[in-house]
């Protein structure tokens, strides 16, 4: 089976010029064949094969090692520059092609194509262009066969080895990639998630979540694919817990004062409409309204506690997420502590925070989740995510069990 991987490639010319060489991916170029046999031009295979480095086209390829991102997948890839002045001349196209073969399972390489359009350089162009190639792999041992060439045949090659694995304390950790593969590099974060396969029970446990979308920095101007990530990741993990059966879900960005997205007891969490609203964010725009209004932002996240707390419908737990909320006013207890008298489930606070040194103190959401009794987690590795969310189905469990059991008590 040939797996084919999304690449992300940018070309910068001097001064500040950067062109975008990446296409959408009906663009990609798969290699196939009849009955999945993988044709190449004997020229490229050749030049696979001899395991020399070439640079008839001059470039330097500076492999990445595998890093596990909060999507639990290891992401990898390279970078290759290229000096303009080998680049100048009218219109070119770069065609990088290159094989990825696992250790035990060398009958079975994965090929990865892509063609790359180059504009115009003119000749006393200075600097280097630069491109990037990324790959998602599972667990194993990997040795990579790169080849780049250019209209007139000149051939760029590069060979590595490159290993991704768990460390022995985090090998419980059940990773979206299976070893030994190697499949696409994920851009879209907001994708549609694959159907779970939920436990066979007679009252799944339902979920709510309070996402507070805002980036790690709380005076950045944009909300960056970074910041988003981590969240989106969360809510991705939670969503494929098999013993979640019913989720709600509340978006909201607290700079903004605003609820984003609202889902109410589904079988999944949209992705999708959740991602269409969190493209609304606009950090940089200022609501003179809100700037009238002094401690706008602890008097919203106030009332989004007081609603989401006293709604008709009773979650099996409440879980907040997202990067500290530091607010000069903050959220009074007497306010919310009548509420923590009806509340009879767990609460629990997924803490993003990338640097738990830079901000060692406790934020708004750490505070009123104190009030309830909650449990608040940092998250700021891939490790740290997944031991979480499996300790907090522990505890769920625990807390259903024992409320079905005082409930039946009492009758």
């Amino acid at each position: 089976m040939i797996r084919w991987v999304r690449m992300l490639a940018a070309l910068t010319l001097a001064g500040s010029l950067t062109l975008l060489l990446s296409t959408p991916a009906v663009a990609q170029s798969p290699l196939s064949g009849s009955g999945g046999v993988v044709r190449i031009i004997n020229t490229d295979m050749a030049v696979l094969e001899a395991q020399d480095v070439r640079k008839d086209l001059p470039c330097t390829v500076t492999p990445g090692k595998p890093v596990l991102g909060f999507d639990l997948r290891f992401h990898t890839g390279y970078d290759v520059t290229i000096p303009l002045r080998d680049l100048a001349g009218s219109e070119n196209q770069l065609t990088i092609l290159f094989r990825v073969t696992q250790e035990n399972r060398k009958d079975e390489p994965a090929y990865f194509v892509q063609h790359v359009r180059v504009p115009s350089i003119d000749e006393d162009a200075k600097g280097d262009a630069t491109l990037s190639g990324s790959i998602d792999l599972g667990e194993g041992s990997y040795h990579v066969d790169w080849l780049m060439r250019d209209r007139s045949e000149r051939v760029c090659s590069f060979y590595w080895d490159t290993e991704a694995f768990l460390p022995p304390k985090d090998k419980q950790i059940a990773l979206a990639i299976p070893p030994g593969l190697a499949q696409p590099a994920e851009f879209e974060q907001f994708n549609e998630d694959p159907p779970v396969e939920r436990a066979q029970s007679t009252q799944p446990l339902n979920v709510k979540v309070l996402v507070n979308f805002a980036p790690q920095n709380a005076e950045s101007p944009t909300l960056r694919p970074l910041d988003t990530a981590a969240l989106v990741s969360i809510l991705r993990r939670i969503s494929r817990e098999p013993q979640f059966g019913k989720f709600s879900v509340v978006a909201f960005n607290i700079q903004e004062q605003r609820v984003l997205y609202r889902q109410t007891s589904a079988d999944k969490i949209d992705f999708p409409a959740l991602g269409e609203a969190i493209h609304s964010i606009k950090l940089g725009t200022v609501d003179l309204k809100r700037l009238a209004k002094k401690n706008g932002d602890t008097e919203f996240l106030t009332d989004l506690i007081k609603t989401e707390m006293g709604a008709e419908d009773r979650p099996d737990a409440l879980i907040f997420a997202g990067p500290k909320i530091m607010l000069d006013e903050a959220v009074a207890q007497d306010t919310l502590k009548p509420f923590s008298a009806d509340v009879d489930y767990p609460v629990f606070y997924m803490n993003y925070n990338l640097n738990p040194q830079a901000v060692p103190w406790k934020d708004s959401i750490s505070r009123a989740v104190k009030i309830f009794k909650g449990t608040e987690y940092t998250i700021t590795k891939p490790r740290d995510l997944w031991f979480a969310v499996s300790e907090m189905v522990s505890r769920i469990i625990k807390s259903k069990h024992g409320r079905n059991t005082s409930q039946a008590s009492s009758q």
